[in-house]
């Protein structure tokens, strides 16, 4: 799922979602709430708006798709917020592919991953990370935008 927010700046921060994010709002509401993909999009359109920004915003369950849209934010992107989901956890690939591309990017995680059971605490995101937002449900991608926008 892709969707794009019209700017009247040139500069866009790509806003990427791994797996089961498409199910925000039913999956496991206790956890991860009741706001839907939709929401966190909107929210991240108005946030970057706000800043003078424009947002592109991506979900895939697909690890390859993911690694497809941070290559293409080369020249297109001016930073990077992602929620990794589980691959969070487990893809190298992912932090190679972020890092490869030299744009400044921030972590979301609407849950406390720390929190949570003992294989969610590590993340191979985190270390290229210029921040870490988790458990502020899905103010967090707000928080990160806000984060990138000043760094701009």
């Amino acid at each position: 799922m892709t969707s794009q927010s019209a700017g009247t700046a040139d500069k866009k921060i790509l806003v990427l979602n791994g797996p089961n994010l498409n199910l925000l709002g039913t999956r496991e509401p206790a956890i991860y709430g009741s706001a839907t993909l939709a929401d966190v999009e909107q929210l991240a359109a108005q946030t970057a708006k706000a800043h003078g920004l424009g947002t592109t915003c991506f979900q895939s369950n697909h690890e390859g798709e993911l690694i497809d849209a941070i290559h293409g934010a080369r020249g297109t992107a001016a930073g990077i917020v992602i929620n990794p989901g589980a691959y969070t956890h487990t893809s190298v690939a992912l932090r190679d592919a972020l890092s490869g591309v030299e744009l400044p990017v921030v972590e979301v995680h609407i849950s406390n991953i720390h929190r949570r059971e003992e294989f969610r605490h590590h993340s191979y995101i985190s270390g290229i990370a210029q921040a870490v937002i988790a458990g502020a449900g899905i103010s967090g991608y707000k928080f990160a935008i806000d984060l990138l926008a000043e760094a701009l």
